[in-house]
């Protein structure tokens, strides 16, 4: 890929958000900004409650506890300057501003989260498949290095695609299509051949989410056959178990391969995946998890209710 040595002109660029109707954005500046916060409220609370309360301590609420922390981070990466901009006439962002936009996103959403999903599935299946086993195997330096791992794959992740973009040259125009910064739209803005580096994004970006989604997918199948084998008692408890699991999967997969599996010459960015990607995931994901689990929902009401006697006491 040729990267002239010459510096970019463009110092920012401009957002055209989701609409250009002044009602139409305040209505999206209301909902946004109550998902918003019932995202940091919902994350917020679920690690809460797996620090705090001792029943929760577990790999699988481990586990669960920083894939809310990751989910926060992402949302937090590009929501709140996009609820801003929906009260403001011009919207842009600087060149570095969308540089670490993008490095955040990638990092906590394409690398990170993806990691830990896989982990979470490996956790479920030795607990379905060998309970026996269960604690040996997912000892405390296997879930220290798991989510350690997580953070290393999401760090080579992002690297890999902005150590080349972060050198390109923009030299105009700067106007993205978008309510954030994403590599396929920025990529359209270089002033040099990056066929290559779309190549790359394609492949880490879509066709990575593809394989591990198919992955996963033949994983959980595997788990269920695995237990109707040897009870068809227990193939109901599993599904019950999996279905949050594999709701949550497809919802953070699914737009991550529209958005990235096609090559970006052919594949405009949808910006309404966009916001189900950074917005409506982190915000289901808390959701699915303490509604289909009665020892979350038990730990909650015990953090509430002490929360409620230290107000009494004080």
């Amino acid at each position: 890929m040729d990267v002239p040595n010459n510096r970019s002109s463009v110092s920012e660029f401009i957002l055209l958000g989701l609409s250009t109707s002044r009602e139409i954005q305040i209505f999206f500046f209301a909902v946004f900004f109550l998902v918003y916060v019932a995202i940091i409220v919902g994350n917020l609370l679920i690690v809460i409650s797996v620090i705090v309360d001792t029943h929760l301590h577990s790999p699988m609420y481990f586990f669960l506890a920083n894939l809310s922390f990751f989910d926060l981070c992402l949302s937090s990466a590009a929501t709140p300057k996009m609820i801003a901009d929906l009260l403001r006439k011009r919207k842009t962002i600087s060149l570095w501003g969308c540089m670490a936009q993008m490095f955040f996103m990638h990092f906590f959403g394409g690398g990170s989260e993806m990691t830990l999903l896989i982990v979470m599935a490996v956790d479920r299946y030795i607990a379905i498949c060998k309970p026996l086993h269960y604690t040996s195997i997912m000892n405390r330096r296997v879930l220290t290095g798991s989510v350690l791992l997580s953070w290393v794959v999401g760090f080579v992740h992002t690297m890999s695609q902005m150590v080349f973009t972060i050198n390109l040259p923009f030299c105009g125009p700067n106007i993205l299509d978008d309510i954030f910064c994403d590599l396929p739209l920025v990529l359209k803005l270089a002033c040099t051949e990056t066929y290559v580096l779309e190549l790359l994004v394609t492949a880490d970006s879509g066709l990575l989410s593809f394989i591990c989604f198919i992955l996963l997918l033949v994983s959980y199948t595997v788990i269920l056959v695995t237990v109707r084998r040897r009870s068809s008692g227990g193939l109901s408890r599993a599904l019950s178990t999996l279905s949050a699991h594999i709701t949550v999967v497809t919802l953070f997969f699914g737009p991550c391969i529209f958005i990235y599996a096609w090559p970006v010459s052919s594949f405009s960015v949808d910006k309404f995946l966009s916001v189900f990607y950074s917005i409506i995931t982190p915000l289901l994901n808390p959701i699915i998890y303490t509604l289909r689990n009665k020892e979350m929902k038990a730990a909650m009401n015990r953090l509430r209710t002490q929360h409620v006697r230290s107000r009494q006491i004080f």
